[in-house]
């Protein structure tokens, strides 16, 4: 394909990646209005964004292998319109609990677009030159992530939360529009083998274990009878997704043996640890700026321009020089020094830090997440058989979702259990007698009187800087792993050499 070509094709692609992270970003200011007028909880708060993660994640590899065996232009439509429909359940949402179901089937039709987008672009372009497209899907990403929280922000101010899941509606429909007239991928014709056993397993074991993570500490003692049931069943179940996928799936949604190659089993594991460590931090920064510094919905969003304009800068300038010269381990390794760096920084703020020395450290992680994250998946791809793209891709993209829904769920107890305690010793001393669950609800802070409005401020200041910290250890691990990674030059063709034989070229054709 010419680049032309490529660029009408990608224009559609990039929308559909634009309306998915607009999903999350939109939402992050207005969540504490909304748990306000739903009457939730930090434990509802954090499972609002888990409640998405969870089904991402654990459909991700699902779509990955679709990806291998079907069209990959009628999975992305189809990925657009479950997240549609999940977008008007959401804005409608009337409690807590329909939300929490509307952003489950948000989280399918995410997980569909965040798989899909990078495996389509593999199917059109080499390795070699994927580095200045993938600044193109970072240059999205920052898009969507400066404008979510400002639109958000302004939407939550002037028409109500609401319309923040309306607005997708729109974007959403024009992709797949614009993916219908530009999309054109020859699909190959195959016996389709479709691993529904391993399928539901990994499914069942991975949201076993979330749903651990997520309610421990808080609905349930982390040595308690519930949790160890829950961690058992999580266990058995994974084990047996692995026994069917090893042994019994003629089509396994995640092919076992891509971790014999070492650069899928150590950037695997350096994808759980980064999305633990971005994801788990990252997504309670709303609360700081609101909750801790007492900002409107519209100022917290632009204080997230500091972080993403880091980030756009890197993406696209890591990018082009990737495609210039081929070397890729280099801004990988940068990257995740300027992540340790960014994380260790924001472990030290507080409600009293000046917002000038937030910003700059804020800009410290995105550049490093930018010089990261989408250079992981290329790793992968590079050394990855086109008839495995799909899976492969996916699986990175996988385990670095579970990682993020890990955190997310991790942090967000532990903010929580900081928060209530803060608070409760904090009332106690002004001699405040505290109502049952009072510690551990979001108030409105300009309803508070001063006292308690500083006393919510301090709780929510100290423990956000706090989940930095429990972050680092794990940004740290991230490191190791990619040090590890051994480079290989990237190819020029989109096919590896072993495909160009006569005999793999013949397979090929045959599907």
């Amino acid at each position: 394909m010419s680049h032309r070509e490529v660029l009408e094709a990608l224009s559609g692609l990039l929308l559909a990646m634009f309306v998915a992270m607009l999903s999350s970003t939109v939402v992050s200011n207005a969540l504490p209005r909304i748990i306000t007028d739903l009457g939730g909880s930090q434990t509802g708060y954090t499972w609002v964004v888990v409640a998405t993660l969870l089904t991402m994640t654990a459909t991700t590899p699902i779509w990955g292998k679709l990806a291998d065996l079907f069209s990959k232009k009628i999975l992305v439509q189809s990925a657009l319109v479950i997240f549609s429909i999940g977008s008007l359940i959401a804005g409608f949402a009337p409690s807590m609990e329909v939300l929490i179901g509307a952003r489950a089937i948000q989280g399918l039709g995410v997980g569909g677009l965040t798989a899909l987008v990078q495996v389509v672009i593999a199917s059109m372009v080499t390795p070699r030159e994927r580095g200045r497209y993938s600044g193109y899907i970072g240059a999205t990403f920052a898009m969507a992530t400066v404008s979510g929280p400002l639109i958000g922000g302004l939407l939550v101010d002037t028409v109500g939360w609401r319309w923040c899941f309306f607005m997708a509606l729109p974007v959403a429909v024009a992709a797949f529009a614009v993916l219908q007239k530009t999309l054109h991928l020859p699909v190959i014709r195959r016996e389709v083998h479709i691993d529904y056993a391993g399928a539901t397993l990994l499914v069942g074991g991975v949201s076993l274990l979330l749903v651990w993570v997520s309610l421990a500490g808080g609905q349930f003692a982390w040595g308690s009878g519930t949790s160890l049931a829950l961690v058992a069943a999580g266990v058995i179940v994974l084990a047996l997704a692995v026994l069917v996928e090893a042994r019994y799936a003629v089509e396994p949604i995640i092919p076992l043996r891509l971790f014999k190659d070492r650069t899928t089993s150590l950037a695997t594991a350096a994808s759980v640890l980064i999305g633990i460590s971005m994801f788990g931090a990252t997504v309670y920064l709303s609360q700081y700026f609101q909750l801790a510094r007492g900002m409107s919905p519209t100022h917290a969003g632009l204080m997230s321009i500091c972080m993403v304009g880091g980030l756009l800068v890197s993406s696209i300038v890591s990018g082009r020089l990737i495609s210039k010269t081929g070397a890729w381990k280099r801004f990988l390794v940068g990257g995740m020094v300027l992540v340790v760096a960014g994380l260790a920084m924001l472990a030290s703020i507080d409600e009293t830090t000046p917002l000038v020395v937030v910003g700059l450290f804020m800009a410290v992680l995105g550049l490093g997440l930018g010089a990261t994250m989408q250079n992981l998946v290329l790793a992968v791809q590079n050394i990855t058989a086109q008839s495995d793209m799909g899976a492969a891709s996916s699986v990175v993209a996988f385990f670095r979702s579970m990682g993020g829904s890990v955190g997310v769920s991790v942090l967000g107890a532990v903010l929580s259990h900081q928060v209530a305690g803060s608070v409760a010793r904090g009332l106690a001393k002004l001699g405040i007698e505290q109502e049952a669950g009072e510690s551990n609800s979001i108030p409105d802070l300009s309803t508070l009187p001063a006292p308690v409005r500083e006393l919510f401020e301090h709780a929510f200041g100290t423990a956000i800087g706090h989940i930095f910290l429990v972050s680092v250890p794990f940004a740290l691990a991230a490191f190791v792993f990619v040090l590890l990674i051994k480079e290989v030059p990237l190819r020029t063709t989109v096919l590896r050499e072993d495909e160009f034989a006569p005999e793999a070229t013949a397979e090929l054709q045959g599907r």
